[in-house]
């Protein structure tokens, strides 16, 4: 039995994913680099922590932290994606209709939570997963299990490096790209990862989130929208095929839940 923080995804559910060759940055330094640097971050600022800790439980409430399941870096025995569990602070409320239904996301995103996104703060517990070995500082941004499964084999390559809590989409439009720039963004990423532009993404990252505060969030929408709706909403996809991907993520969902 698997660690639930890394459950392995069934061979039977996506087609195995050849492996790509690696150099000796990704291979031998960049996995030490994030322990050195995930520690030296809970250091120095654990108190950070401490104060957002007590802001979302004082505007939100419990819990404090949102935990969701997300597709991990590819196994290299199985070629299966992994699944993990991704660490955030909450920044929405559970507020609910009259018929106990929640209510949608652009309401209970209030200023707070808005605040929280667009500064970047509520990714923070993502050091956790950085210092577990579920992430890296930089790589492809774990994106949901929901849109893992509408990706080609093609786009599901970037699952063979390991996912980061920032990449090249993300400082080149975030949400505000189509779902195909973003995600060749993340292929262009993988070719040749080295040093040096992880450095360069690593400070643009902080730039975009504490000078330009740019947010998570698409134009006209609370969050960002799932890649399966884009191509239902596109038409590149008719609705068999996206009722029966859906069905497919619950699956694996499933298993990850009960392993």
């Amino acid at each position: 039995m698997q660690d639930r923080g890394t459950d392995f995804v069934s061979a039977v559910l996506l087609p195995k994913l050849e492996q790509r060759g690696r150099g000796w940055y990704e291979k031998y330094c960049k996995r030490f680099l994030d322990i050195c640097c995930s520690l030296l971050f809970l250091l120095l600022f654990f108190w950070v922590y401490i104060v957002l800790a007590v802001l979302v439980r004082i505007k939100l409430g419990r819990p404090i932290l949102f935990v969701q399941p997300r597709p991990g870096i590819v196994d290299l025995k199985t070629g299966q994606e992994t699944v993990f569990t991704l660490y955030k602070f909450r920044s929405m409320s559970d507020a609910r209709d009259a018929e106990g239904e929640l209510l949608p996301d652009e309401i209970r995103l209030g200023r707070f939570g808005k605040w929280l996104r667009a500064s970047s703060l509520d990714e923070l517990p993502e050091i956790f997963n950085i210092l577990k070995g579920d992430m890296s500082f930089v790589g492809p941004r774990p994106q949901l299990v929901r849109d893992m499964v509408f990706m080609t084999p093609e786009q599901r390559i970037r699952h063979t490096a390991r996912p980061g809590l920032s990449g090249l989409a993300q400082i080149n439009g975030r949400n505000s790209i189509a779902w195909e720039d973003k995600l060749l963004w993340d292929l262009n990423y993988i070719k040749k990862i080295k040093l040096s532009t992880d450095i360069k993404i690593f400070f643009a990252t902080l730039r975009k989130a504490f000078v330009t505060q740019e947010g998570i969030s698409a134009e006209d929408m609370a969050t960002a929208e799932d890649f399966g709706d884009y191509l239902l909403r596109t038409g590149r996809i008719d609705q068999h095929v996206y009722d029966t991907r859906q069905e497919l993520a619950k699956h694996i969902l499933h298993i990850h839940a009960h392993m």
